[in-house]
């Protein structure tokens, strides 16, 4: 029993749901809204299925390895939650970033037969190499590592757009009101997610910058300092939150007041919150709840897409 709560912690089980969740939201309830619950192609059900297994399963073996060349480092950061040989030994860990990223990448090809979508094939074996390099050097870089995680993030809802057109000119040709508007609701996701997540790194690298220190990265509190980091926060906090106001007047002709309640009471405001708080957090522990509320934003936005199963 305990081996299998230290592994569950190993692949954050809590953020795997929240990728499958994000993955099934926006299929059912945009995708499918879209177009009317109407099958597209072949097969759609059965591909998305492969789609989010595939997408579990290398992010869960991008976790296991950041665990593992993170060990000194969380030693200092996070002593009470190291899994990686007090509970769980080196050479298995490895294993099961190797068997898991294989087995990804094996329902990737399930999912997305090579004849039409060889770029997403390739894309999710660019995803797990990334993972690797990530936890072995791009971490520890100023920037790097934070933007490459933002646009993994953004990918988990981009894989599933993506799916839906095969590579064919003579398909990106015809373009109907349809994909313009499925297209439309990816970017809007896609961009909150990058931005989202590119705030919660860089809190985090504020709130890990003791263990990141004495173990020689080069991460924004470093570099730039605290004062520094805490501006460039602050600015994407702000551009966040003025996008989704715009995108509330947008709904406004529309009359979608349940979702304008919902985004400003839940998404916006508490944004602000962090944004209040963010400039007088000094201690780990202040930025851990900064964190904490970045992620629940995360979160309440991605929950958003319900209203267009209703809306659309």
């Amino acid at each position: 029993m305990k081996i299998i709560v230290a592994f569950s912690r190993l692949v954050r089980w809590p953020n795997l749901v929240f990728i499958a969740l994000t993955q099934v939201l926006f299929e059912y309830c945009i995708f499918q809204k879209v177009y009317r619950g109407t099958a597209v192609y072949e097969g759609e059900q059965k591909q998305f299925l492969f789609i989010v297994i595939a997408s579990l399963l290398i992010a869960a073996a991008g976790y296991i390895i950041n665990d593992y060349f993170d060990l000194n480092i969380d030693q200092v950061n996070r002593p009470g939650k190291v899994v990686v040989n007090l509970i769980i030994n080196r050479r298995w860990v490895i294993f099961w970033h190797m068997f898991l990223s294989l087995l990804g990448f094996f329902f990737t090809g399930l999912a997305l037969p090579l004849t039409e979508y060889w770029h997403l094939v390739l894309a999710n074996l660019v995803s797990i190499i990334l993972l690797w390099f990530y936890s072995t050097n791009f971490k520890k870089q100023l920037l790097i590592g934070n933007i490459v995680i933002s646009l993994l993030t953004a990918w988990v809802i981009l894989i599933v757009y993506f799916s839906k057109y095969p590579l064919h000119i003579s398909k990106l040709l015809a373009i109907d009101r349809n994909e313009i508007r499925l297209f439309r609701f990816t970017v809007l996701y896609a961009c909150f997610a990058f931005v989202i997540s590119l705030i919660r790194e860089v809190i985090k690298d504020m709130e890990d910058v003791e263990g990141d220190r004495k173990y020689g990265c080069r991460t924004m509190p470093i570099i730039w300092g605290m004062n520094a980091s805490k501006v460039f926060v602050a600015v994407w906090l702000i551009v966040l939150v003025a996008a989704l106001i715009i995108l509330q007047l947008y709904a406004v002709p529309f009359g979608w007041w349940y979702s304008i309640a919902y985004c400003v009471l839940l998404i916006i405001v508490p944004l602000l919150w962090i944004l209040m708080k963010l400039f007088r957090a000094n201690s780990p522990k202040e930025f851990h709840v900064l964190s904490i509320a970045v992620k629940l934003v995360m979160f309440t936005g991605i929950l958003s897409m319900i209203f267009f199963r209703f809306y659309l």
